[in-house]
């Protein structure tokens, strides 16, 4: 089975509309699929509902879908690093649903694993906790959180084989596992692909079962978020 495509653009092409929730990979602009990013750009899909751990940067990540306004609805747990965000907020242009980083984490999880809600003590007497169910367990209260699942998920992983077996490498590991997990279609950008059988099964952080589409990205831009040099 090769679930290769040509480019980001053909991977997206045929699934991408308006309207539809984009799980997107990535912490910060560590393991973030900038290829597909800019293929939902050029392709030009309008009032997307972004979930992601951050809203990238200006003109970098999901910052370059929030400056062409294709963005409608932020789901996210950190925002602080992108004026254009807070521009569209603070002005009513932009959606914000502000979810607690690990809840988020599970959302996605548990969306990948069919499970459609779970209780949490994270937010309990917060805005967080407004609107949601709450019940007691063992003397304790918690909130009832609704589980992710994404129209589309875009993932950036090191390494696939053809099958979409995905290796990420290092901090790049962070939200895409779950991220890939909740979508109905994920689509993984990684740098090298490999023949079947070629990955170490221990090795496996993502199975193909989860993935169906690939596009490779042999060098990717990787940019730092805020470098920092020490003075000569």
């Amino acid at each position: 089975m090769n679930k290769t495509y040509p480019s980001a653009s053909d991977a997206l092409r045929d699934i991408l509309k308006d309207g539809q929730k984009i799980a997107v990979g990535g912490f910060g602009l560590c393991g973030i699929p900038e290829a597909l990013i800019l293929a939902i750009k050029e392709l030009g899909a309008q009032n997307l509902t972004a979930i992601s751990n951050n809203a990238g940067v200006d003109e970098f990540g999901l910052g370059i879908l929030l400056q062409s306004r294709q963005v409608k609805k932020m789901i996210a747990s950190y925002v602080g690093e992108n004026k254009e965000f807070e521009r569209q907020y603070l002005a009513g242009e932009l959606e914000l649903e502000f979810t607690p980083q690990g809840t988020l984490a599970e959302k996605l999880r548990a969306g990948g694993c069919g499970i459609p809600a779970f209780f949490t003590k994270t937010g309990v007497g917060t805005l967080v906790a407004d609107g949601k169910e709450e019940k007691v367990f063992d003397g304790e209260r918690y909130i009832m959180e609704r589980s992710i699942v994404s129209d589309i998920s875009i993932v950036k992983a090191w390494k696939a084989d053809r099958s979409g077996n995905l290796v990420y490498r290092y901090t790049a590991r962070n939200f895409n596992p779950v991220v890939a997990m909740a979508g109905k279609i994920t689509v993984a950008e990684v740098e090298e692909i490999v023949e079947n059988g070629q990955l170490d099964p221990d090795q496996i952080h993502t199975p193909g079962i989860y993935v169906h589409r690939l596009v490779i990205n042999r060098l990717p831009e990787k940019r730092i978020e805020q470098r920092t040099l020490r003075a000569a």
